[in-house]
């Protein structure tokens, strides 16, 4: 196992980290800016390390403050978390190099998965369906755009090879916009990731988000733990997720899953990562791997009883796994709710002190949260303050659940979105089950509407 483990990361999937290594018996160094001496993990860790200002550029993205502090504690490994350096080949790279274990792939699939063209090529050959597009960086030849889209057709969606998170997509639904699309998001991706290279793809106009867990050992193990679904989506983000996914049948979860695990073997996946899919008219279309933790991992590991984060600090300290296919099991529903420190109307981000905080409790409630009363969120960050996870026998119980435990949460001194997850709850569609991923959007433009014309 490993000995001491650098958590380049901070707020709540920091302490998630610092547990799991405490819980293994592994040593912790918390790195930190300024603004964040604060946190809870920096508090708990056995070292800490202040590498930098707040901003985000000077501290949790600057790679080699991060590799001097695991330097100076004398670590051994570095454990990314998501968002910041996750997902960049170059820093997994260095790392490697430097000597100490990335807690994560190996740079070369990183950079294979992060470059989406190159990815699906990947897919395809591996046997993974994806959707109908160009299969290949799009050129500069007008007749050629226009033919690919013909054949794909219309709606397609002109995509950043290099994009995420809903940046660098734009929709075309005729041939008159197409050539001018493909101009202005060729320029937005080159300002926003610096690759100007885009593809395209058949647009799916109503499909639900459905994501595939797997866990590999880079010895040529690889197993899945089911699907979640993720289509309560604000803006391209993710709300609300829930394991297992309305809907999908045994027979579905096991022939697409048995699928990403071969793919998983094929090109070499170390760690946990997460194939994301559109499900459509019974279908799954892949669209993109993430190479890292997922926000919404404690869902997975409420149905299955598998520890995601202590499976990456096993398989990173060369483990095989342990776990088998069968051994697999979901067991009842969970859903997690994003706790954002924002205003649950306008969205705006709400910074400032917690002057009480009170985490709601009871059977199947798990909150994963850094802030405590006292503390002060920071503008420099994300908005995201928590997750609250609930787990229940059904579907039906887990929303029972979720509503009691949202109505329980208290957090004072700021504004948080907890009203907009109790109204989520409350929803009818949401409650019948397997919504779109722009259902949230639609519901919210509703209200929106109701209340202008109310005033």
């Amino acid at each position: 196992m490993l000995e001491k483990v650098v958590i380049a990361n901070r707020g709540e999937i920091a302490l998630r980290v610092l547990r799991a290594c405490h819980a293994l018996g592994i040593k912790t160094v918390a790195v930190h800016s300024t603004v964040d001496r604060n946190l809870k993990h920096v508090g708990l860790a056995d070292e800490s390390v202040c590498i930098g200002p707040p901003p985000s550029a000077e501290s949790y993205l600057n790679i080699p403050a991060i590799i001097a502090a695991a330097e100076i504690t004398d670590a051994g490994a570095i454990h990314p978390g998501y968002g910041f350096l996750s997902e960049n080949a170059n820093f997994a790279e260095q790392v490697e190099k430097s000597g100490f274990v990335f807690i994560g792939p190996t740079a070369d699939v990183i950079r294979l998965m992060g470059d989406k063209v190159e990815a699906i090529r990947a897919m395809k050959a591996a046997g993974v369906p994806c959707v109908p597009g160009s299969g290949g960086p799009l050129g500069d030849d007008v007749d050629e755009n226009l033919r690919i889209a013909r054949e794909i057709g219309y709606p397609v969606i002109i995509k950043a090879a290099g994009g995420g998170g809903g940046r660098g997509m734009r929709v075309v639904r005729t041939e008159a916009h197409l050539a001018n699309s493909i101009v202005m998001t060729k320029q937005e991706a080159k300002a926003a990731f610096s690759n100007d290279q885009v593809y395209m793809e058949k647009f799916l106009e109503n499909p639900r988000h459905v994501e595939i867990q797997v866990l590999a050992d880079g010895q040529g193990n690889a197993i899945h733990l089911g699907e979640r679904d993720c289509s309560m989506q604000r803006r391209h983000q993710k709300v609300v997720e829930e394991a297992p996914a309305p809907g999908i049948s045994a027979e579905q979860r096991d022939e697409i899953g048995k699928v990403c695990t071969e793919a998983c073997v094929r090109i070499g996946y170390r760690g946990a990562g997460t194939f994301e899919f559109l499900y459509e008219d019974g279908r799954f279309y892949f669209i993109e791997m993430n190479t890292r933790i997922q926000v919404e991992h404690p869902v997975t590991e409420m149905v299955t009883g598998i520890d995601l984060v202590a499976e990456q600090l096993k398989i990173a300290a060369g483990q095989k796994l342990s776990i088998k296919q069968s051994d697999v099991v979901l067991s009842g529903h969970a859903i997690e709710c994003r706790i954002n420190a924002e205003d649950a109307e306008t969205f705006v981000p709400s910074p400032g002190t917690i002057t009480g905080f009170h985490p709601p409790g009871g059977p199947g409630v798990r909150v994963d949260t850094h802030i405590y009363s006292g503390y002060r969120v920071p503008s420099n960050y994300d908005s995201m303050i928590g997750k609250l996870i609930v787990h229940g026998p059904d579907r039906e119980t887990a929303i029972a659940r979720m509503r009691v435990a949202l109505s329980e949460m208290v957090v004072d001194g700021i504004k948080t979105n907890v009203a907009l997850q109790q109204r989520i709850m409350r929803d009818k569609g949401f409650q019948a089950g397997g919504q779109n991923i722009h259902y949230l959007e639609k519901r919210l433009a509703e209200r929106k509407n109701q209340s202008i014309a109310l005033t």
